[in-house]
C-alpha cells in the first residue's frame, strides 16, 4: 500500500473533524460493499420441500431443488451475482471410487441445469473435491492412507469437465491437489468450454474453522485423519503465495484464500503482488462464531456481519463467499 501523506499537527488537523456527522463519514469512506460483491454458499439435498436446518450454522439449511430455486430467485432479486453450490449426498453413494461426483445427473448437475434453464442470468459456481462422495471424507482419493495426487486430478477433471457440461459458470477446485488447475484448465479448452472460468480455492488452510462445512455436507463422521498432507500448514504465508502463483500460471482466471478473517494478511499479501481478482470465503466456523456470539447477547449479529465483510474488502478482497449473502444485500436495500 502507498504510505499515506502525514497529517498536518494537532490542532490544524482534527482528525474527528470529518467523523462529526453520518454524512461526512460516508462521504469519507475509503471502502465500500454492495450485493454485487458477494457470492452465497449453498447446500443442497435431495428430496421436495425440504428445508433442513444445519445445527452448527445457525440461520442455513440444506434445501431440495424446489426450494433451492425460491432461494436462488429471491438472491438474484436481492442483486446477488453468484451462488455456490454444495451437495449433501446419499450416503448410499459415497464411495472410495467417488464416480458419482461425475455422474451427469447427479444432486449439483441436476440443480446447475434447473438454475441456468430458469434462472440464465444468475451465475452458478461449483465446488471441485471428492469429499461429498467419498466414503473416507477426504478431497481426494485414499490408498493405503495416502491422498494420492494424480489419480485424484484426473478424477477432479471428469468431475469439472461434468459441471461445465451441465452449464457451471464458474468452477472452483477446493481440492489442493497438485497440478490440478491446468489439467482441469486444459480440459476445458480441449472439449469446448473456454469459456468456463476457474476460481481457483489457491490458498486453501489446513483449518480448524471448517467443522461445521463438514456437519452440513456430511463429512464430518467419514473424515479419517486430517487434511494437513494437502491443505497449507497455517503457518505458512510465503508458501500460500506460491501455490496462488502456480494456479495463476496454470490458468485461474480468479484466486480465493480460505479461511477469510484469520487470514487477511494473505488476502491483501495476494491482491498486492499478483493484482488479480482476488476473493475469501467466509468460512463455515467464522460465521457460526459470529452468530453464536450474537445469539447469546454477546456481539450485535448486523453490526459484526457488516464489519467482518468490510474487513475482507479493506484487506484487498473483490469479492467475499458469505453465508450472510442474503441478509446483507437484504440489508443495503434498506
Amino acid at each position: 500500500m502507498t504510505p499515506a501523506t502525514p497529517p498536518a499537527p494537532f490542532p490544524a488537523a482534527r482528525m474527528r473533524r470529518l467523523r462529526r456527522t453520518r454524512a461526512l463519514r460516508e462521504m469519507v469512506r475509503e471502502h465500500g460493499l454492495s450485493a454485487g460483491d458477494l457470492i452465497w454458499p449453498v447446500f443442497i439435498r435431495e428430496g421436495e420441500g425440504v428445508e433442513e436446518p444445519i445445527p452448527s450454522l445457525p440461520g442455513v439449511a440444506r434445501l431440495s431443488l424446489d426450494r433451492l430455486m425460491a432461494a436462488a430467485e429471491n438472491a438474484l432479486d436481492l442483486g446477488i451475482p453468484a451462488i455456490c453450490l454444495f451437495p449433501y449426498t446419499d450416503p448410499d453413494l459415497r464411495t472410495e471410487s467417488c464416480e458419482e461426483a461425475w455422474n451427469p445427473e447427479n444432486l449439483t448437475n441436476r440443480a446447475i441445469r434447473m438454475l441456468k434453464a430458469r434462472l440464465p442470468e444468475l451465475m452458478v459456481m461449483t465446488d471441485i473435491a471428492l469429499d461429498p462422495y467419498n466414503a473416507n471424507g477426504h478431497d481426494g482419493f485414499v490408498v493405503d492412507g495416502e491422498i494420492v495426487n494424480d489419480d485424484t486430478v484426473a478424477a477432479l477433471v471428469k468431475m469439472g469437465l461434468a459441471q461445465a457440461e451441465a452449464g457451471a459458470d464458474i468452477l472452483g477446485p477446493s481440492d489442493m491437489m497438485d497440478g490440478r488447475i491446468g489439467a482441469l484448465r486444459m480440459a476445458l479448452e480441449a472439449e469446448g468450454y473456454s469459456d468456463v472460468a476457474i476460481l481457483s480455492y489457491a490458498a486453501k488452510f489446513a483449518s480448524g474453522f471448517y467443522g461445521p462445512f463438514r456437519d452440513a455436507v456430511g463429512a464430518s463422521g467419514r473424515l479419517v485423519g486430517d487434511k494437513a498432507t494437502y491443505q497449507i500448514n497455517p503457518a505458512n504465508a510465503a508458501e500460500a503465495l506460491a501455490c496462488v502463483a502456480r494456479d495463476l500460471a496454470e490458468g485461474a482466471d480468479m484466486v480465493m484464500v480460505k479461511p477469510g478473517m484469520p487470514y487477511l494478511d494473505i488476502c491483501r499479501a495476494v491482491k498486492d503482488r499478483f493484482q488479480r481478482p482476488t476473493f475469501a470465503y467466509q468460512v463455515s466456523g467464522e460465521y457460526a462464531m459470529l452468530m453464536a456470539a450474537a445469539q447469546n447477547g454477546w456481539l450485535d449479529s448486523e453490526k459484526v456481519m457488516f464489519e467482518s465483510l468490510l474487513a475482507f474488502r479493506r484487506a484487498g478482497c473483490d469479492g467475499v463467499l458469505s453465508y450472510f449473502a442474503p441478509r446483507v444485500a437484504k440489508a443495503l436495500r434498506g
